[in-house]
């Protein structure tokens, strides 16, 4: 059986090798290798403009929206923070129009960290832009924060992974308001919404945490099956 074409999202980093330092399209493996791991083939998407975005759409069989910098506040009408880190306005708009195309185009969707947040602001939703101001709390930002997620098990999200998980996942950025078609599928204990679902897609996932870091396969493994 061929292994499905994934589209990963990149971002543009300096980068440094040997004596250059250079511009570069970056993405952490972890990505690829949980793609490579559920049986599917890894391409890197790197954010360069809006012209071969059907072109990627076409030739795909799957979208994983990357994590990375927060989504710019003018993306959903929002006021900027200036605590919030500079946006990078070129993924914002490459990642936007893609997302909109993979829906268009009924092609299974996997939106994973600040990609939850691009799925849902793509949808007409909105953001929380600084999440410590909301909650009087930095609980959902401390890098050793664990915490349990419950999970719908009717859901997509549900079915793949059970209804309760284990996740360690810093975001200051939540969503605030679901955009249209938007279910949300999992909450941490205080209700922030930790998963989104689109309705009636074949498979339009978001998670608020990094599944492809950790030994659990299992979310890629029913996103790499609906790309089949």
């Amino acid at each position: 059986m061929s292994r499905p074409l994934i589209g990963i999202t990149a971002y543009f980093e300096a980068a440094r090798w040997g004596d250059w330092v250079r511009e570069a399209v970056l993405s952490p493996p972890s990505y690829a290798k949980a793609v490579g791991r559920a049986g599917g083939a890894p391409v890197m998407l790197p954010p360069l403009g809006p012209h071969a975005i059907e072109d990627y759409v076409r030739g795909l069989q799957g979208i994983v929206l990357a994590g990375g910098v927060e989504v710019g506040a003018d993306t959903y009408n929002g006021d900027p923070d200036e605590r919030v880190a500079e946006p990078q306005v070129h993924r914002d708009r490459f990642e936007l129009a893609i997302v909109r195309a993979a829906i268009r185009a009924d092609l299974p969707i996997l939106a994973i960290a600040r990609g939850m947040h691009v799925l849902n602001v793509a949808q007409g939703g909105t953001l929380i832009p600084w999440l410590p101001e909301v909650l009087d709390s930095d609980r959902h930002a401390e890098p050793d924060g664990g915490h349990t997620i419950q999970v719908s098990v009717s859901s997509k999200l549900g079915k793949a992974i059970g209804d309760r998980v284990e996740v360690n996942a810093p975001h200051h950025q939540s969503v605030r308001r679901l955009g249209s078609g938007l279910l949300a599928v999992a909450w941490a204990e205080d209700q922030i919404v930790e998963g989104i679902e689109l309705q009636g897609h074949r498979f339009g996932v978001g998670v608020q945490w990094h599944p492809e870091r950790g030994q659990d396969n299992r979310l890629f493994d029913a996103f790499i099956e609906a790309a089949r």
